[in-house]
């Protein structure tokens, strides 16, 4: 038996179901499934408990286990969009919690600052100096472009994980040496402290510019889902 956990009304997440443009709900195979594509064509966009409740009135003995196999059905056929929705947050604060939304800004920002701890603290001949290495790579070749890339597309649909991937390798390779560059006609000049200091704010910036674009799109969305 197929099953989402994501989408049965696991706290925390609420999945939305979107129906293709061009698919004609005639052509489901059960009459469950045509009633689902009912709901949906008539609806524009539902919620699965919502659409469970619905279903339910009609079809007695209906479970939330055979929505989720429902739901997969249609999804693996072509015929619905799957889309998670964020949970209600009524603040900032709330939204900072959800820890597995933001884990990508906790990395992001932990790293930075576990570079800069690793880079003063650990000295060129000692034996973490290959830690050292590491970290400052993935700092200053990843880290950049990602927050970058977050403030940019902050919906998660909006690229696949490659395509993230690749577009932030990219963009760190343009921030840096475009950094390095306005550093070169300041009076600190390209040196350690200076480059890892301006790295570290820009990182930080581009951060929190990224989370409260997402804060602001999980709001919008709590509004909508309030009113599915």
């Amino acid at each position: 038996m197929r099953r989402f956990p994501y989408i049965l009304l696991t706290p925390g997440c609420i999945a939305n179901l979107k129906t293709e443009k061009h698919q004609n709900y005639h052509n489901a195979e059960t009459p469950i499934d045509r009633q689902a594509l009912a709901y949906l064509q008539k609806n524009g966009s539902m919620s699965v408990p919502k659409l469970f409740s619905e279903l339910s009135k009609s079809n007695l003995g209906l479970t939330e286990a055979d929505v989720a196999d429902l739901v997969g059905h249609l999804h693996d056929a072509g015929q619905v969009d799957l889309e998670d929705l964020p949970p209600v947050t009524t603040s900032l604060g709330r939204y900072l919690r959800l820890w597995e939304r933001n884990l990508w800004f906790y990395f992001s920002m932990g790293l930075s600052f576990l570079t800069a701890l690793v880079v003063y603290a650990v000295s060129s001949d000692s034996p973490l100096v290959v830690l050292r290495w590491i970290l400052g790579s993935v700092f200053v070749l990843f880290v950049p472009g990602y927050v970058a890339v977050e403030a940019l597309f902050p919906k998660g649909r909006e690229l696949d994980g490659i395509e993230r991937f690749a577009l932030s390798v990219g963009l760190s390779l343009a921030l840096v040496p475009l950094i390095g560059l306005l550093l070169n006609y300041t009076p600190w000049g390209i040196r350690l402290t200076p480059i890892l200091t301006s790295l570290i704010i820009v990182t930080t910036a581009l951060a929190i510019i990224g989370l409260l674009r997402r804060y602001r799109i999980s709001a919008e969305r709590s509004q909508l889902e309030k009113s599915i």
